[in-house]
């Protein structure tokens, strides 16, 4: 088969589509043909050398994917059957091998390339939102990054579940974007500083920058808040005032979907559909795809996301009649 392979370790533009070995399947996996894959964050910090895939996980980059099932291997998942995938790698190429428990439906209405960029940001929003923060109807949720497609979503979500909304983004259109979506606030970083604005009011904060923002997400926490951090943009090593944090009963929560035990993802996959796939089925959740490249033009899509110009998801599509 064909997939995307990093050319150079020492370069993280040079993505070249090159003929490997079609996936060997394990007991429990199916093999999918792959019409369309999400492109993601993780996915540039593994062509740089510093996210890698967990052990016994595909090399070729790709955390999510849409396409048709074309080997059941030993499970009871019929052949031809169109799924979307959540995976620990291995979507930028023709096939992958998924396991039966990660396979979700394709939401009614929604093509492959709108599949492959939902399953990764609704798996990571409702897991750490819901199932890790346990964010409730009538709370105050702080969302950093609100015009990224991990932010669009966790927007459109929070407001789904009732609960007022404060977002950050940096440019005055990325701010409409954020309205649009249902932001309630939003605060644009290059002109305020969000601590101040959001200061003691977040019952609930999804950081994805990590280091930079500690201390600020601290003085935005509300009593007995809860910080999530999914990201590490704004760097690893941070100074926490432990002080400060215990005077409020935070709680700060650091979550990786990646690398998570098969089971807990599988309960997370069962968990999403559950709760959100009615959501988009209904359009009350809609999924925003920023710009779709060819599967061969991948670093042109790693470039154009680390940018930062996206409102929404990118996507890397396979097959070319989606």
């Amino acid at each position: 088969m064909k997939a995307i392979t990093l050319q150079d370790p020492a370069d993280k533009t040079s993505l070249v589509l090159t003929e490997v070995p079609d996936p060997q399947l394990r007991a429990g996996e199916v093999l999918v043909e792959v019409h369309a894959a999400g492109v993601n964050r993780g996915d540039l910090l593994q062509a740089a050398g510093h996210y890698p895939p967990p052990p016994g996980a595909s090399e070729i980059m790709g955390l999510e994917c849409a396409g048709v099932v074309v080997d059941s291997g030993d499970t009871h998942v019929p052949v031809g059957k169109q799924v979307c995938c959540l995976l620990a790698g291995g979507a930028y190429a023709e096939k992958v091998a998924v396991p039966a428990e990660h396979l979700l439906e394709i939401p009614q209405g929604y093509s492959m390339v709108d599949a492959a960029a939902v399953v990764e940001v609704a798996c990571t929003v409702f897991s750490n939102l819901v199932m890790l923060a346990g964010l409730r109807p009538g709370e105050t949720v702080l969302i950093h990054g609100g015009a990224g497609g991990i932010g669009s979503f966790a927007i459109q979500m929070a407001k789904e579940l009732g609960c007022t909304v404060i977002t950050t983004c940096g440019s005055a259109e990325k701010a409409e974007y954020c309205r649009k979506l249902g932001a309630d606030e939003v605060i644009n970083y290059r002109e305020e500083d969000f601590a101040e604005v959001a200061k003691n009011r977040a019952n609930v904060i999804l950081d994805i920058m990590g280091a930079k923002y500690l201390a600020g997400n601290i003085q935005a926490l509300a009593n007995d808040g809860r910080i999530v951090i999914i990201g590490m943009q704004g760097g690893v090593k941070g100074e926490l005032n432990i002080g400060k944090l215990l005077q409020k009963r935070g709680t700060i929560i650091t979550s990786a979907l990646r690398s998570r035990p098969l089971q807990d993802k599988a309960e997370i996959v069962a968990a999403t559909q559950q709760a959100v796939w009615p959501h988009l089925v209904d359009k009350s959740i809609s999924n925003s795809i920023s710009k779709v490249f060819p599967l061969a033009e991948a670093a042109q899509a790693h470039a154009w996301l680390a940018g930062g110009e996206n409102t929404g998801k990118v996507v890397l599509q396979v097959v070319d009649n989606e």
